[in-house]
């Protein structure tokens, strides 16, 4: 069993995670099933190897649901800053756009800040955030 192909993407939403780990679920019971069929019956599979098969798929189940948890926690902590930044100033990092945060919008890039006026500064590294006009 290939335990790599489950494990290569994570989970964008909880829902995603268990419809995942759901269908990598149902998709290990068939082929061990089609495995228990297809086996010659003079030389059956050694148990061990079902138990180590199946020991193995409980890891990437237990790491998905991990990932999707981690997601939550991450997505928790970003709309805490989100939060934060309104009613707050606003510089970017070459100093061109400056402006009172008006309100933020989390888009999958990261969180983005409208300012007064409509204008838009995509909130990241070498921005400045003026706490004297906190709301």
């Amino acid at each position: 069993m290939n335990v790599d192909s489950a494990t290569s993407a994570p989970p964008r939403t909880t829902a995603d995670a268990a419809s995942k780990t759901q269908v990598d679920y149902q998709s290990f019971l068939k082929l061990l099933v089609a495995q228990m069929k297809n086996q010659d019956p003079t030389n059956p599979m050694d148990s061990t190897q079902y138990m180590a098969q199946l020991a193995s798929f409980s890891q990437v189940e237990q790491s998905v649901q991990m990932n999707a948890k981690l997601d939550q926690m991450l997505q928790s902590s970003v709309l805490g800053q989100a939060d934060a930044l309104i009613g707050r100033t606003v510089t970017s990092a070459d100093g061109k756009t400056s402006g009172k945060v008006e309100e933020v919008r989390l888009t999958s890039n990261g969180i983005v800040a409208v300012l007064e006026g409509g204008k838009e500064l995509a909130v990241g590294p070498g921005i400045t955030i003026s706490a004297g006009d906190a709301a």
